[in-house]
Formats: C-alpha cells, sequence, structure tokens
C-alpha cells in the first residue's frame, strides 16, 4: 500500500511515541472536562486537523515490553465515563470498513491491541445522560525508523444513536457481502488443505506485495475543487445551523434534536463562535428535552436532563436565556 497516498487522502496524524503516561488515564485527570469531544480535542486523541491520528499497536520483538498506544483513545473516554458515574460498554463492533486494503485488515484482526480498542461505545452516565463513541481504524503501516514498530491510524468520533446504528448496520453489511464474495472466487483454489493465517505470515505477504510494486504510479495534481474535509468548528456550526431551522420551522423534529444533541456533544471548541454555537445548541437540546415528544419520550427523565443542561450554562457561561427556561421549568 502506498502510504503516502493514503496521507494526502486520509490526513493521518503523526503519533507521539511513549507521551502518554498511564498515570493520565485517572479519572482524576478527565473529570474537569465538560464534554466526551472536548476530551478528545484537548488530549489530541486526534491529530490537530480532527482526522485519524497514528498509534503504535505494535512495537516489535526487540521492544516487546513497551505497552501499545492503539488503546489510548478507549482508555481516555473510558475514564471520562468513569469520572462522571457511567458506564461504559461496548455498543457495536468494528468491521474495520474503513480499512480499503485486506492485507492491513488482516494483519489487524490478530492483534488484541487493536480488537479490544476499536468499535463503537457507550457511556451512560450516573446523571441519565449518555453519549456514543466511535473509535475506527483507517490505515496501518510499518514505522519507517528501521525498528520493527508498526502503526494503526484511528479516527475517533463522538456519535448519536441513529448515526451509530446507520454506519455500523452498513459496515456490517458491505464487510458481510465482501466476505462472501471473496468466498466464492477462492473457493476453486483452495485444493491444499486450509493453513492457520498469523501475524507474521499477514506482515510478510504485505511486504511482498509492497516489494512487487517496482514503476511507481505518477501523483496526479491535487484538484483543489474536490471536497475537502471539514473542520470541527464548521461540523459542529453545521448541526446546529440545521437543529435550529428545522426546530423553528417545526419539521424534522426528531432529525433537529439529534443535530443539537450532536452540536452540544462537540462541546466548547476553540475559535471566535466556539461558546455560542456550544451554548445555543445546549439551549435547542433543553427545548427538544422539554417540548418535543417524539424525542424527549427515549429518556427515563428528560427533565432532569434538560436541567443539568441548563444550569451547567446558566453556572458556566452566564446563559439568560437558560437561567429564564430555568425559572420556567421548576
Amino acid at each position: 500500500m502506498n502510504f503516502r497516498t493514503f496521507i494526502l487522502m486520509g490526513g493521518v496524524g503523526i503519533a507521539l511515541h511513549g507521551c502518554t503516561s498511564i498515570d493520565s488515564f485517572s479519572s482524576d485527570s478527565v473529570k474537569n472536562f465538560n464534554s466526551p469531544q472536548e476530551l478528545i480535542v484537548q488530549k489530541n486523541i486526534n491529530a490537530a486537523n480532527g482526522r485519524a491520528k497514528e498509534y503504535v499497536y505494535s512495537w516489535g520483538p526487540k521492544q516487546s515490553n513497551k505497552d501499545p498506544q492503539s488503546l489510548y483513545p478507549r482508555k481516555h473516554l473510558n475514564s471520562y465515563c468513569s469520572a462522571k458515574g457511567g458506564k461504559f460498554s461496548l455498543l457495536h463492533k468494528s468491521s474495520m470498513s474503513l480499512l480499503k486494503n485486506q492485507w492491513d485488515k488482516k494483519l489487524l484482526s490478530t492483534y488484541s491491541s487493536v480488537k479490544q480498542g476499536i468499535g463503537a461505545y457507550k457511556c451512560v452516565q450516573s446523571d441519565g445522560q449518555s453519549w456514543i463513541v466511535s473509535i475506527e481504524p483507517v490505515a496501518e503501516r510499518k514505522l519507517d525508523d528501521g525498528s520493527e514498530a508498526r502503526m494503526v491510524g484511528l479516527q475517533t468520533k463522538i456519535m448519536t444513536a441513529w448515526d451509530a446504528q446507520k454506519f455500523y448496520s452498513s459496515a456490517n453489511s458491505s464487510n458481510n457481502s465482501a466476505a462472501k464474495k471473496t468466498t466464492v472466487n477462492n473457493q476453486s483454489a483452495k485444493n491444499s488443505k486450509n493453513k492457520a493465517v498469523t501475524s507474521k505470515e499477514v506482515e510478510a505477504k504485505k511486504e511482498l506485495e509492497t516489494k512487487k510494486e517496482t514503476k511507481p504510479t505518477p501523483e496526479l495534481p491535487v484538484k483543489h475543487s474536490a471536497q475537502v474535509a471539514e473542520t470541527l468548528q464548521q461540523q459542529q456550526l453545521k448541526s446546529y445551523v440545521a437543529a435550529r431551522r428545522d426546530l423553528n420551522s417545526g419539521k424534522n423534529q426528531v432529525a433537529a434534536c439529534n443535530n443539537a444533541q450532536r452540536a452540544y456533544n462537540y462541546g466548547k471548541l476553540q475559535g471566535t463562535d466556539g461558546t455560542k454555537v456550544y451554548t445555543e445548541s445546549g439551549m435547542l437540546v433543553a427545548r427538544c428535552l422539554t417540548n418535543v415528544p417524539s424525542y424527549s419520550s427515549r429518556f427515563a427523565n428528560s427533565k432532569g436532563q434538560a436541567v443539568k443542561i441548563l444550569q451547567n450554562l446558566a453556572n458556566n457561561y452566564n446563559h439568560a436565556g437558560a437561567k429564564n427556561m430555568l425559572r420556567q421549568i421548576k
């Protein structure tokens, strides 16, 4: 696989080797963050541009005593959930659908340091609020420093329940279809007895396939008109604007509330409008929890959750609208 091309397409971040200590996974180190999205940003779980970041999942035989970095995203989010008195559990298994190279999938599937840290996880906090985080591998490569260390690019993203269901249902369906097609195509070639594929064999095969590429494909000029990945601030603003528009028009109420929750889950992001978009998204969520039955019925204590959001906005951001809405609710 030409990983340089992948970087241009996927924007995988550079791993910071050994810079995260075990102490940083304690609940005390993350309890002051206002949202899981704020934790992701402040702890640099993704790359600076919000895209995937590389982590070492295998240091190789010479450095086998080192802990893999690939479990860091899951450990950080688990610690945050625990700090909120919550329960953190696997909601959807990963089929590694964002990996286009089949050898990458086979190789990563042999490492528990990858399998145990990917998929969609749900946290149900003690205050009744819940959130879902998706951690997905997008690329794999060998570290270019002469060592035997291998890297995996991980994309960590907060999702709504609907987004997670849609993504993982689609991913698993596509993965099953591809598996069936591969089985049919390879059936006639399986005349010799099956042999278990070890991680070493997969690595060796992948290295061999890479060496066969004797003629490098000339890189095509970058088309600036191609779709540019949105920043976290743009994604948050987009969700907020859609939510406000639909709620004010009275259309697509559930979708509007999902967008409001998605925008609020990003937390307070850096930027001139970061605080305003965050606080106003919170106001929309509170409105959904108290005035949109088709949305609030999903929650056991929707009014209590609305009050907590409004208290956060009133106490931490001195939001006049939140204070007024609290008086109306009480």
